[in-house]
């Protein structure tokens, strides 16, 4: 039979060649991986599971996007510390260094009792492991008057992507004294101190170009993570600038117009020149498809990652139910590691060794003043426990404050070397 380049079945999925697809070449030769998400998740558990394996595993990655543009450090694009071209990556690393196919395409559906993924362009992929990493997709109507349309006027830019230029954009040009208003999540939700590392970002960007501007924030939440760090910074920085609102003083949100940029609450109706409204999220679709949700989330199992519907299908990152952790890139990051030794030794036999997991959240309040919240986690008999714990604390000196912001760059660097290179 003849064998096709990754490169001839790249092209061939990219064209929507049916014919060419996985299950009709090499049967029965190498155990098949198929990994769909190509963020923090997905692109490290398709490296890993390519590299550990030194070949013995056909992986194969699906993604529709050609170049990943990374939520975190996202906020420092707004903030005007990063340019946009910094926190984007390519797949040429993971094809060429680590043999995986990558092939960009939308993951359609699972046909779980086949082992098959479909994907957009009519073509489909066999598996005998399948890992889910698809981040998280939107409820839309969990904020009255929001919808997929509204998002163009009151942009969430709560994923990879264009939808972060449009909001620098439209903050940038805000009227003189005019309003950005903002409507984080309710839990739970992608990256936990996210909205207010963005409030912190989008107030350095003003204080520079409109520091008479004003930051009305609508919180759906009675508290957040790290509110006593982003308070405390928010004074010292940005005086006067920013107002949050609780559910207690607002009563709700009521409605949103994106056409007249107001947003209606039991309190007042807040005008904003300026707005970012982030509904409430859920699992990526394709891990909804696959059956391997109960609810808005896919509960897994704590020693692999392993869906608790289906042994043969792993869900890693936001998508996944991990009591303790957040959804954030370092956990997705750290989860990808343990599926991809479990998955490895199920289909080599090599060993497995116990499930450890790690996270680090830190946010930037103002130039070198950075905050952090983490954790070390171990697998336990029904969750993901944590083993210990720290958090950044109030009056912390401006050398430990710069040092905290460094330690992100460096995880920066370290973290997207570990998914691309």
């Amino acid at each position: 039979m003849k064998k096709i380049s990754r490169r001839q079945f790249t092209n061939a999925a990219a064209l929507g060649l049916g014919a060419l697809a996985i299950p009709n070449i090499a049967v029965g030769a190498k155990p098949k991986v198929v990994v769909v998400g190509g963020g923090a998740g997905g692109a490290t558990a398709a490296r890993y599971v390519a590299k550990d394996s030194k070949g013995a595993v056909d992986v194969t990655l699906i993604e529709a996007s050609k170049r990943y543009y990374t939520c975190f450090y996202s906020n420092l694009y707004l903030g005007g510390l990063r340019n946009y071209g910094s926190i984007g990556h390519n797949y040429y690393g993971l094809a060429v260094n680590n043999g995986v196919n990558v092939v960009h395409d939308w993951a359609a559906s699972v046909d779980a009792q086949n082992k098959r993924v479909k994907l957009a362009s009519g073509s489909s992929v066999s598996y005998d492991r399948l890992i889910l990493s698809p981040g998280i997709d939107f409820k839309y109507d969990s904020v009255p008057g929001y919808s997929a349309e509204v998002q163009s006027k009151m942009p969430h830019a709560w994923k990879s992507g264009t939808q972060t230029q449009l909001l620098k954009r439209q903050v940038l040009n805000m009227r003189k004294g005019g309003n950005f208003v903002i409507v984080p999540p309710t839990n739970p939700y992608r990256c936990p101190p996210g909205p207010y590392e963005r409030v912190s970002m989008v107030a350095h960007l003003l204080k520079a170009n409109n520091p008479k501007a004003k930051i009305i924030i609508l919180d759906p939440k009675p508290k957040f993570s790290k509110q006593g760090l982003f308070m405390d910074g928010w004074e010292r920085h940005y005086p006067g600038m920013i107002d949050w609102v609780d559910p207690g003083a607002h009563g709700g949100i009521k409605n949103v117009d994106g056409n007249k940029m107001e947003i209606k609450t039991d309190l007042d109706t807040f005008k904003a020149d300026a707005a970012s409204v982030i509904p409430a999220q859920k699992a990526g679709a394709i891990a909804l498809a696959a059956g391997v949700n109960d609810g808005d989330w896919c509960p897994v199992n704590p020693n692999s990652m392993a869906s608790k519907a289906d042994s043969n299908i792993y869900v890693l990152g936001d998508a996944s139910v991990a009591k303790s952790m957040p959804k954030s890139g370092f956990s997705a990051n750290s989860q990808a590691k343990v599926a991809a030794n479990a998955v490895r030794g199920e289909l080599t036999g090599s060993k497995v060794f116990p499930a450890r997991y790690s996270n680090t959240c830190w946010s930037l309040i103002a130039t070198d003043d950075g905050i952090k919240v983490g954790a070390s986690y171990k697998a336990g008999e029904k969750k993901i426990d944590v083993v210990s714990k720290f958090i950044s604390k109030k009056g912390e000196s401006a050398e430990t404050r710069k040092t905290t912001y460094e330690e992100s760059i460096d995880w920066y660097n370290g973290m997207t070397a570990d998914m691309f290179s």
